[in-house]
């Protein structure tokens, strides 16, 4: 199995379990050795996003709320309370690693709607450019039901998905994913490695025991096969040892499982499967730049034709129509109308709001 320190870019998943003591409150000296293990990876060149429960843990204690179900106003008064001991705790450990951190709070919704998807898919990787650290955790200020993931451990595999990450780490209560509860069944066997997740696997799965994380093995094997299917090895690995992502690398008990493709690569095959909504006329100069690596810009465009949103994917042709690619365009087709032919320094001044530079990034796009 591939060590951590392989990886580009990792995410980490913390939960509430983990994180805040029931009676003590938050795992200071615990965050602290975690933060050691961030600062290690970068050090080793590895960009880390941290996915991390504990704010509705945190803030019933400020609040004086009982253990157990909160009714939903509660748990949403608790989170926001909690949210901000959160970013501050996790602030307080980086920052002597010269480590900034930046919080951001999502919910299904931001997945499932496009726009908000991209908004998010940006937001991230411009972080990750300037060397930040992002804390991520489902906004539970404002989420109900029905706009939840209602676990981290789906949360990670989308953020993994979202950010394009080579590993993601779910650190757990238990080391690993086992052929029954090691809890209730001293025979359970742990496997070291899972490269497909079958129905026999599946069947195998059951329920946490902590009760602190709502995150049971059920909701690791659906992150395991969401993560997998877009290029992204998961382990599963106890997180209540001090540096548990030193231990990992160096052979803790841990499960991996094995992705068949690698980011790259299954974030293009995604694309290429998709219907296109319209085409982007492209010039000479365009297509020997995207040739060379570049991403697309409104100077190198034509034409325009149908009609498509922000985040649908389009088809690239040349001047004799040649198709060139598919990728998934940053602005609307009346929005490329305005601004094609022009300079990304004009877009401001055309559009009424300052737009990203591209049409297409090079990470968006199959040629």
């Amino acid at each position: 199995m591939a060590t951590l320190t392989e990886a580009r870019r990792l995410v980490i998943k913390i939960g509430s379990a983990l994180l805040v003591d029931r009676a003590t409150g938050l795992r200071t000296a615990w965050l602290k050795t975690l933060a050691e293990d961030a600062a290690w990876l970068r050090g080793e060149g590895a960009e880390v996003v941290l996915v991390s429960s504990g704010s509705i843990a945190l803030g019933r204690r400020v609040l004086g709320l009982p253990d157990g179900d909160l009714p939903l106003e509660q748990a949403q008064a608790a989170a926001s309370v909690g949210q901000v001991q959160l970013a501050r705790a996790y602030e307080e450990v980086l920052a002597p690693f010269g480590i900034h951190t930046g919080q951001v709070l999502v919910t299904l919704e931001d997945s499932a709607n496009r726009r908000r998807y991209l908004n998010s898919r940006a937001t991230l990787h411009q972080l990750l450019t300037l060397g930040v650290v992002p804390v991520v955790n489902e906004n539970d200020t404002v989420a109900t039901d029905e706009i939840r993931y209602g676990d981290n451990d789906r949360l990670a595999a989308q953020v993994a998905v979202t950010v394009g990450a080579d590993q993601l780490v779910l650190l757990s209560d238990v080391d690993g994913f086992y052929t029954v509860n090691p809890a209730l069944d001293p025979a359970a066997r742990r496997f070291e490695t899972v490269e497909e997740i079958t129905p026999e696997i599946e069947a195998m799965a059951g329920e946490g025991v902590s009760g602190v994380s709502k995150g049971g093995m059920i909701t690791k094997l659906m992150a395991a096969r969401t993560a997998t299917a877009a290029g992204c090895d998961m382990a599963i690995t106890l997180g209540a040892r001090d540096n548990p992502l030193r231990g990992l690398h160096e052979g803790a008990p841990s499960t991996w499982f094995r992705a068949q493709l690698d980011p790259a690569t299954a974030r293009k095959a995604w694309i290429l499967a998709m219907k296109p909504r319209g085409e982007l006329v492209i010039d000479a100069g365009a297509r020997s730049a995207l040739a060379r690596g570049k991403s697309l810009l409104p100077a190198g465009v034509t034409a325009v034709e149908g009609s498509f949103g922000r985040g649908e994917p389009v088809t690239i042709r040349d001047l004799s129509g040649a198709r060139v690619g598919i990728g998934l365009t940053r602005y609307t087709s009346s929005e490329i109308g305005a601004i094609a032919g022009r300079q990304s320094r004009d877009i401001a001044e055309i559009l009424g709001y300052s737009g990203r530079a591209a049409l297409i990034h090079r990470d968006d796009m199959v040629l």
